[in-house]
């Protein structure tokens, strides 16, 4: 009689664990792909964006400059 109170014990808590991670997997919010299409989660007008301003078209706009005024005085020495 114990041993089928703790079978039944057992069955319940393996029962009631994954109906616990059925319920959390389907409500979390996640990128899904369909029939070829990538969908946002649910919650993706909720979520606070991120901006970044453009920056130059040139990133090395410095290393340029360096080397331009490297060149320049580099002429100057020689003459």
């Amino acid at each position: 009689m114990n041993c089928k109170v703790i079978n039944q014990r057992a069955v319940k808590s393996i029962f009631l664990t994954l109906a616990v991670g059925m319920c959390l997997v389907a409500t979390t919010g996640c990128q899904v792909s369909l029939n070829g299409q990538t969908l946002p989660s649910p919650y993706y007008l909720q979520d606070d964006i991120q901006y970044f301003p453009a920056g130059p078209e040139f990133k090395l706009s410095r290393e340029a400059a360096a080397l331009q005024a490297a060149r320049a005085e580099e002429k100057l020495n020689r003459k």
